[in-house]
């Protein structure tokens, strides 16, 4: 297998965490106000939270050694190779109702979480 054949291999592979349409439709939509190139949603586990781990989703252009990239239409998913266990199976949702507003992520591999749902373990 070629080095580019390996390149798009990792590029193909998932990185664990699958956006639904709305969540997908709104990244793209807040990629394009933004105005910047190359710019990525990157999506990442990091210590903290009142239950041990928090997720963090934010727009990066930065690109960093081991990174796992799924590509979707428009714009691109970039998780970390530290967090990709802790998301493989993870669905990242945007609702924008009375009673929920702003991406919401339902991970399998949480085995509890706290009130508000921003930290996981």
């Amino acid at each position: 297998m070629s080095a580019t054949q390996q390149a798009e291999e990792v590029k193909d592979t998932a990185t664990g965490v699958v956006l639904t349409d709305t969540a997908a439709d709104k990244v793209k939509a807040l990629i394009e106000q933004e105005g910047e190139e190359g710019l990525a949603l990157r999506v990442e586990v990091s210590p903290g939270g009142c239950s041990g781990l928090r997720y963090g989703l934010f727009f990066d252009t930065d690109r960093r050694e081991g990174d796992v990239i799924s590509a979707y239409d428009g714009f691109e998913v970039v998780v970390d190779r530290m967090s990709v266990p802790y998301l493989m199976g993870a669905s990242i949702d945007f609702a924008d109702r009375i009673d929920a507003q702003g991406f919401t992520i339902d991970n399998p591999n949480a085995q509890g979480s706290c009130a508000c749902g921003d930290s996981f373990h």
